[in-house]
């Protein structure tokens, strides 16, 4: 008898290690996880967006006339002077010359206006007739209306005669002077061209001061009337263009600030928002999505000293500042998951995740304003992993 207890007892013994040694091995493993407090404090909510820099105004010289332009000396960088620099000289076209039936037609056009010119003439010297037996007839009327002898009806109607006449003579002289001026234009086609005639160098002076940004011509060569020979800025008026996403750009407005990073400098620049175009465009992103996009125009607001190594068609990012606050309560958006059409995160208590539905308002990449669900000073569970669920035991990694 005394045997069998012994027995029993050591099995019972057994069984309650193997049982102690299931249950450790079945007891559920705390999840290790990563975790932030709560906290306050600023948030800023920006619009990132590569940006080039540009300058405020360009000039172009173009050739006023055809011609050869000479070799262009001035390079890019150089500093002009307004009215004073040369930045081009151009040797204007000799006027062409006439061939066989131009010549003929110049010939009939002044044959035509050598016979112009006889019939005002002949006009002329009619009208003049005209004028002096008009004034005749005047005075004798005049003197017989001293006799009483003539009507005072007949001395007006010579009166009228003669400031007919007059008016008749002012036109015959002008219609002789313009058929003058006719055959001298018709006789300047005929005169020969002399290949000298165009040699005389025109100076292109610099419209403003600044430096050169370009030269579309350097070597000599002949150009077109209109054809742009070099281009001229000042780089000390730089801005700078974002194209944004149009439903980024409809959040954008005049006078938000602007902080342009990644430019080569050591410290960020501040900018603001001079205006946002009214006119979108159609872009094609690198993944060949069309977008529709919005230029928006920003004004470098730093000391001309802090970016004077910039110039035009330099690349920056830019982040516009559309909504700012001094403190408010934030999670980072790390900790943040979707609940069905709601925000939730992962509340450490104690050893324990509790899921907390959320009321967010900003957000930024990295972190979001909460307006209820959390509150300040508790830790949430950054990175949950998918294995996460309420109430699981977890354990934060140091």
């Amino acid at each position: 008898m005394m045997w069998g207890l012994l027995r029993n007892r050591r099995v019972l013994f057994v069984a309650a290690i193997v049982l102690a040694l299931l249950a450790v091995a079945l007891w559920p493993q705390a999840i290790e996880v990563d975790a932030e407090t709560v906290a306050r404090g600023p948030l800023v909510v920006t619009i990132d967006e590569e940006g080039e820099t540009r300058l405020h105004h360009r000039f172009a010289v173009s050739a006023p006339v055809s011609g050869r332009v000479l070799r262009i000396e001035l390079d890019p960088g150089d500093l002009v002077e307004r009215n004073k620099t040369v930045v081009a000289r151009l040797q204007a076209d000799a006027p062409p010359l006439l061939d066989d039936r131009a010549r003929a037609q110049a010939e009939a056009s002044v044959s035509a206006a050598r016979n112009a010119v006889g019939r005002a003439q002949a006009e002329e010297q009619r009208a003049r007739a005209a004028l002096e037996l008009a004034s005749s007839e005047l005075k004798r009327e005049q003197a017989l209306a001293e006799s009483g002898l003539t009507t005072r009806q007949a001395l007006d109607a010579r009166q009228t005669a003669v400031v007919t006449a007059e008016e008749a003579m002012n036109a015959a002289r002008f219609a002789a002077a313009g058929a003058t001026s006719e055959l001298e234009r018709a006789r300047a086609q005929l005169r020969p061209a002399s290949l000298d005639a165009g040699g005389r160098v025109l100076p292109l002076l610099a419209p403003v001061d600044g430096v050169v940004l370009r030269r579309f011509r350097e070597s000599e060569s002949v150009v077109p009337a209109g054809e742009p020979l070099v281009e001229i800025g000042d780089p000390s008026h730089l801005e700078i263009v974002a194209d944004l996403l149009s439903t980024d750009a409809v959040k954008v407005k005049p006078g938000m600030r602007v902080l342009v990073e990644q430019w080569g400098g050591e410290h960020p620049l501040g900018a603001v928002v001079e205006r946002v175009e009214p006119a979108g465009f159609t872009k094609v992103s690198a993944l060949g999505v069309e977008e529709q996009r919005v230029n928006v125009i920003m004004d470098l607001d730093d000391d001309h000293a802090a970016w004077q190594a910039m110039g035009d068609g330099y690349r920056v990012e830019v982040r516009i500042q559309i909504w700012e606050a001094a403190s408010v309560v934030k999670v980072p958006t790390s900790a943040l998951f979707r609940v069905g059409d709601q925000w939730a995160v992962y509340v450490l208590d104690g050893s324990r995740a509790t899921r907390r539905v959320v009321e967010l308002g900003q957000r930024t990449r990295a972190e979001a304003e909460v307006r209820g669900g959390v509150d300040e000073g508790q830790r949430v569970v950054v990175h949950p992993p998918d294995t996460l669920v309420d109430g699981a035991r977890v354990s934060v990694r140091p």
